[in-house]
């Protein structure tokens, strides 16, 4: 597909990681006998040592290269976010119905309706919240604006990077 860019090397790397992921089977597999008389398993270990480290290796090299080249479009992630009318919000709307007092079961089904109506219609989610005479039982319209922010998902983004990158 000429319209995509760097399709080879990221299929190229799912695809490895299931053969690295086998060999994780192979190995514990492997446990059962290393009480037996049975060298059975060395034969295994032989092989997925050293083929794994080779794959990882060259995995990570490819990985490094579609890194380096990865073009990324803000614009347009938001635009996808966008086209689910807000319904990616829901699970905060959920949480936030119970912290403000409803039951869980209440709070699915409020949600729920109103997200099933927002797909269905192509309707904007959080007016039809914003419209719920249920919902605003529980929450005010400031509180759908601190719930219906995309930064939410974003709050924890330097503690993740500074956790992975520890030096």
């Amino acid at each position: 597909m000429p319209h995509k860019r760097n399709p080879v090397l990221s299929e190229n790397i799912s695809g490895l990681a299931r053969l690295v992921r086998s060999y994780a089977l192979a190995a514990l597999e492997d446990v059962a006998l290393w009480h037996e008389r049975d060298i059975s398993h060395s034969s295994v270990e032989r092989v997925i040592a050293p083929d794994a480290t080779i794959v990882l290796d060259f995995m990570l090299g490819r990985f490094t290269s579609l890194m380096d080249k990865l073009v990324v479009y803000p614009e347009r992630m938001l635009a996808n976010l966008n086209m689910t009318h807000g319904v990616i919000f829901s699970q905060m709307v959920l949480l936030a119905l119970v912290e403000k007092g409803a039951t869980r079961e209440d709070a699915y089904a409020i949600v729920q309706k109103n997200a099933m109506k927002s797909w269905n219609e192509n309707l904007e989610f959080r007016e039809l919240l914003a419209a719920d005479a249920a919902v605003k039982k529980y929450l005010t319209p400031k509180d759908l604006d601190k719930i219906f922010n995309v930064n939410n998902f974003l709050k924890n983004i330097n503690f993740i990077y500074k956790r992975v990158f520890k030096s």
